[in-house]
């Protein structure tokens, strides 16, 4: 009976899996760039905006570091990191080396990173609106002087007329504006001879006044300062989306001191073991153990769920969530910046370091995409006049209009305000995802792995019948259970004790008990060795025969566990013990059958015919039952050489080695479980696999909008770069379409924000979702 003896091996099981240090990253290692923040020192880089200041900080202080391989990368979050291995060099000379880039670092701090943020906005908002109002001064003067048809024809003239000095100031004052924070990053990059889009929008601001094209060159520099503003402020939605669980949380707690007298304290001053009151509808400040009172609580904020909890002494309750009903009195369990909510948003803000493969691709084709654009423009702004004839003055023009074209801003950000926005909504609804490499896996799942015990079933076992022997009646076989069971907390001790409990049978520990590793457990009551254990256990004693082929066949056949009791003299009787299956497992099952997951396969320690009986009911497609974890590694090998994406789910320890071979690894039942939060690439908040197909659904959504929006992108800069080849584009037009289509793409991907589940899996949590986005949206910074 392999429950039993899993039951008594748990936690050297789980000390085990702890000590090997195995890591759930889909068996590959995570390349520098995409490793977590916390693992070296961290600078704020103010002016890191997007994938092209990466690309420059790996240039110039990647060599400084010892490779780029040696930097990683939060642009959410404006941060860059240092990663330990690579060339001592001290923090003064990391930050001279941004510094030359036209951007400013210092070292990483939370409160301070999010003052400069709101700093750095504020200031490309100021810059930007001044631009916008000399060009809207520039443009009224035009049309005051000029009329209505001199007004038209600034959008399609060439210079043919001279423009008065004040008209001209005007425009100066908003160029001038509208470079002046990405003329230093121009520079930088002209100096490396290293095109990027902010040295292409200052070559083509620069090349239009050549022309005498002011009102033009006015155009590009404030669009062009808009576009990158909309980039800062879209980043800054996604950010917020993810601070707005930092808002969960009260900032106080009322303490209740030894001599009965009550308090506010801010609830990072709470100190481990000190107790709080929460009132009935107040949100609950740390995590903690109920000591008096009885309420029901709505966890939806943490775990997804939508019922209340009921919760009376000595159950957990969490920061962030809401005290529905009833006064509860709380001893704190954790410090404040050690809670569930607080790992919660901790590997929120540094999951964006794990970049997915669509964004490295974006960023890797930007990288190319910007130069070859820039000797595209060199081409059409020479052959055309040295080839056929060409005036110098119209295709150095369009020239300049392609260098506008080319910039990049809405490609290389709609991917990354994408992912972010995505994995603050799993947040939100129970699903907590460790990086943006796993917001792309679920969606191309093909096989997926998954243990018995707390998945498809409930992991509540209970007593299902009982059978003495002999003449041994009902009550004795239970005195028995319970002695040998009392002082064990494992689910199927409590369930013959809850069993005995309702029965009214008194528990009376049995003594000497020791526990038979794999088989069971032995002890002394009144004078006479009982044991308990496994039918394989009966048999090592020689009396497997006692137990009657027919009852052990029935209650295998039935999916349940057999638990026999007996002493020196034979086998008094057995119980059955049954682990009640999900009431939506067949549901769920049917459901990622639909979305397209090919294989579904139980691995699990039970016996066969427990497991098969499970598997058959809900729909799985293959059992293997009676596995080591190491069997468990070799299961998911043999999925893995078949099949393109395997996911394994487990509780995030004992399954940690099957996990980490597995492409990527769910863990069950997260809250509670600080192992399981820190082990696996995806962590559910609750013990509900319902959430499996909607993270499916949710991962091909967000892969969805991110094709829509790199397809907007490249559709619309193709479609100017052919007008331009035949000279039939204006550089404000090709600047607006691209200001246009950041708007676009940026709306687009902040649609991730209000994710449901559409039926595919938890509405736990939605309408806290919803909440949360509403907010993320309506405030900033």
């Amino acid at each position: 009976m392999p429950h039993v003896a899993a039951h008594h091996d748990h936690d050297h099981a789980a000390a085990s899996s702890s000590e090997t240090g195995t890591s759930c990253c889909g068996g590959d290692a995570i390349a520098p760039t995409q490793v977590s923040a916390s693992d070296g020192r961290s600078f704020h880089v103010s002016g890191l905006d997007c994938a092209e200041e990466v690309s420059i900080l790996n240039k110039v202080v990647g060599p400084e570091v010892g490779g780029a391989e040696f930097l990683a990368f939060d642009v959410i979050n404006a941060r860059m990191t240092v990663l330990e291995g690579g060339t001592s060099v001290s923090s003064d000379n990391i930050i001279k080396a941004v510094a030359s880039t036209g951007m400013t670092a210092k070292p990483w701090d939370v409160e301070d990173a999010s003052a400069d943020q709101a700093a750095h906005l504020k200031k490309q908002k100021l810059f930007t609106m001044l631009s916008g109002g000399f060009w809207a001064a520039g443009f009224i003067y035009h049309l005051v002087e000029t009329g209505i048809g001199g007004a038209i024809g600034i959008f399609s003239g060439h210079g043919e007329a001279a423009m008065p000095i004040a008209e001209i100031a005007l425009f100066a004052g908003a160029i001038l504006l509208g470079v002046w924070l990405v003329a230093p990053k121009a520079w930088s990059s002209a100096r490396r001879i290293s095109p990027d889009m902010n040295l292409l929008m200052v070559v083509a601001v620069a090349g239009a006044i050549a022309l005498g094209e002011f009102f033009e060159a006015a155009t590009v520099a404030f669009f062009f300062s808009l576009s990158l503003y909309l980039e800062s402020w879209s980043v800054g939605r996604a950010r917020n989306a993810v601070s707005a669980l930092l808002d969960l949380a009260p900032p106080t707690a009322r303490i209740i001191y030894d001599d009965g007298s009550e308090a506010d304290m801010p609830a990072a001053a709470v100190a481990i073991g000190t107790k709080f009151i929460v009132r009935g509808g107040d949100r609950i400040p740390l995590d903690g153990e109920v000591v008096d009172g009885a309420g029901a609580v709505d966890q939806a904020p943490i775990t997804g769920e939508s019922a209340l909890v009921p919760k009376e002494a000595g159950d957990d309750v969490y920061a962030g969530t809401i005290n529905g009903e009833g006064t509860l009195t709380v001893r704190a369990s954790k410090a404040a910046s050690d809670t569930v909510l607080s790992k919660i948003i901790r590997m929120v803000g540094d999951a964006h370091s794990r970049r997915a493969e669509v964004e490295q691709w974006v960023t890797k084709f930007a990288r190319i995409y910007t130069p070859v654009v820039m000797v595209l423009a060199i081409l059409i702004a020479v052959i055309p006049p040295l080839v056929a004839g060409g005036d110098w003055g119209f295709w150095f023009y369009n020239a300049l209009v392609l260098l506008v074209i080319a910039c990049p801003c809405a490609l290389v950000i709609s991917t990354p305000v994408s992912i972010v926005a995505a994995l603050a909504a799993s947040a939100r609804n129970g699903v907590l995802i460790k990086g943006g490499a796993y917001v792309e896996a679920p969606g191309r799942t093909t096989a997926l792995a998954m243990d018995k015990t707390g998945t498809i079933t409930m992991s509540e076992p209970e007593v299902a019948a009982i059978y003495p022997l002999g003449d041994t009646s009902e009550a004795e076989l239970m005195a028995r259970a319970v002695a040998l069971e009392a002082r064990s907390s494992h689910p199927l001790a409590r369930a013959i004790l809850g069993r005995a409990e309702r029965d009214g049978i008194k528990i009376v520990a049995a003594e000497d008990t020791r526990t038979v590793p794999g088989r069971g457990l032995e002890g002394q009551m009144d004078g006479q060795s009982i044991w308990l254990g496994s039918d394989r256990f009966a048999e090592e004693k020689g009396l497997g025969g006692d137990i009657p082929a027919d009852l052990r066949n029935q209650i295998e056949g039935a999916g349940s566990t057999l638990v026999a009791i007996g002493d020196a003299k034979g086998v008094s009787g057995v119980l059955e013990l049954r682990d009640r299956i999900r009431p939506d497992a067949k549901g769920i099952i049917a459901r990622l059958h639909a979305q397209g997951v090919k294989k579904i396969i139980m691995l699990t320690g039970d016996n066969a015919a427990t497991a098969s009986a499970v598997a058959a009911e809900v729909g799985i497609d293959e059992v293997r039952a009676e596995l080591l974890p190491e069997d468990k590694v070799t299961a998911i090998e043999e999925l893995v050489a078949q099949y393109s994406t395997v996911a394994m789910i487990g509780d995030g320890v004992n399954d940690a080695p099957a996990m980490a071979r597995a492409h990527y690894g769910i863990a069950m039942g997260a809250v509670g479980s600080d192992a399981a939060i820190e082990t696996a690439d995806i962590a559910l908040m609750t013990d509900d696999i319902g959430k499996v197909p909607w993270l499916i659904g949710h991962s091909r959504r967000t892969m969805s909008i991110i094709k829509q929006n790199i397809g907007l992108s490249l559709a619309t800069k193709a479609v100017f770069v052919v007008a331009t080849a035949f000279g039939m584009a204006s550089m404000w037009g090709a600047i607006a379409a691209d200001v246009g289509v950041s708007l676009l793409v940026v709306a687009n991907a902040l649609r991730l924000l209000r994710a449901r589940d559409n039926d595919q899996g938890p509405r736990g949590g939605e309408q806290v979702g919803e909440e949360l986005a509403k907010g993320a949206l309506a405030h900033g910074h």
